[in-house]
């Protein structure tokens, strides 16, 4: 049986490694008793905090052109898990919505501001659709 194994460190730094590894074995002979015995129960009370990193098995392999995906495993986030997830989607239609709203009332009162400009002004509505009035305007605006 032949086992196919990727080397995970280059040639170089893997000596330098060991390198280090020696002259720190060696240095830690020469610490006094005490220090030695401060750093094993350090050691010892680290190994027992560390957190455990479980395994989840994918139930299903899924290849789609150049993409891989697992599927499985069980779900343990529960309601707050499920809160994180549907918030974020919350916030962002309210805040689409709230643009549109905004947007919406915006235009209106410019439309508004339009309109009570046509109608406040001295010359009527009609005017502005008569097609000499564009060469009235044209002909003062070239005078002036």
């Amino acid at each position: 049986m032949t086992t196919n194994t990727i080397p995970t460190q280059l040639p170089f730094q893997d000596a330098f490694a060991r390198k280090v590894v020696a002259h720190l074995t060696k240095a830690a002979d020469d610490l006094p008793h005490d220090i030695s015995e401060r750093l094993k129960v350090a050691r010892s009370q680290a190994l027992a905090k560390r957190r455990v990193i479980a395994a989840v098995v994918a139930n299903e392999v899924a290849v789609s052109g150049n993409t891989l995906v697992l599927n499985g495993g069980s779900d343990r986030q529960g309601l707050w898990g499920w809160l994180g997830s549907v918030l974020p989607l919350v916030a962002l239609v309210a805040g689409l919505m709230a643009i549109a709203v905004i947007q919406d009332d915006l235009r209106a009162s410019e439309i508004a501001a339009v309109d009570a400009e046509l109608l406040t002004d001295e010359l009527p509505p009609a005017a502005y659709t008569d097609p000499g009035f564009l060469q009235f305007l044209r002909s003062n605006h070239a005078e002036h």
